[in-house]
């Protein structure tokens, strides 16, 4: 039996974007893969798992152990970035997605405390459609 490529999705405070990446994850690849939700707390994950996440875990340490299952990880640009979203990315955390070994697809959202510049405006809808079609050519899979 060959074995899912597992799509990491990590995302905190209420798990807004994390539970929107799952869902069209989901309806982008069915079954053809295996969605690991990493909230930095329990209302995130249990948010990413409503949305179709296969399993999840919440907290620092259930992310430094699970983050290198995934050939791919997922979420918005705050996750590399110690103190972001209101101080529950820990420097921790962000070391250990950015030392994860599968490619990060990163959503350009900006924070209060800081901006992305040279990026063109883009609605958050657009930017999850672009990373579901990055993780397709990664994993060489064929969006439904």
């Amino acid at each position: 039996m060959e074995k899912k490529p597992i799509i990491v999705v990590v995302d905190g405070l209420g798990g807004g974007i994390g539970s929107q990446l799952c869902t069209r994850v989901r309806q982008a690849f069915g079954h053809d893969v295996e969605i690991l939700a990493l909230g930095t707390n329990a209302s995130a994950t249990e948010q990413m798992i409503k949305a179709g996440a296969d399993r999840g875990a919440s907290g620092e340490n259930a992310i430094r152990v699970s983050i290198n299952l995934g050939q791919i990880v997922l979420g918005p640009i705050g996750i590399v970035l110690p103190d972001a979203m209101m101080g529950e990315i820990t420097p921790k955390i962000a070391r250990a997605v950015m030392r994860a070994s599968g490619k990060k697809i990163l959503l350009p959202v900006n924070q209060p405390h800081f901006i992305l510049a040279g990026l063109p405006p883009s609605s958050l809808s657009r930017c999850i459609e672009e990373a579901v079609q990055l993780v397709a050519s990664e994993l060489g899979l064929a969006v439904h």
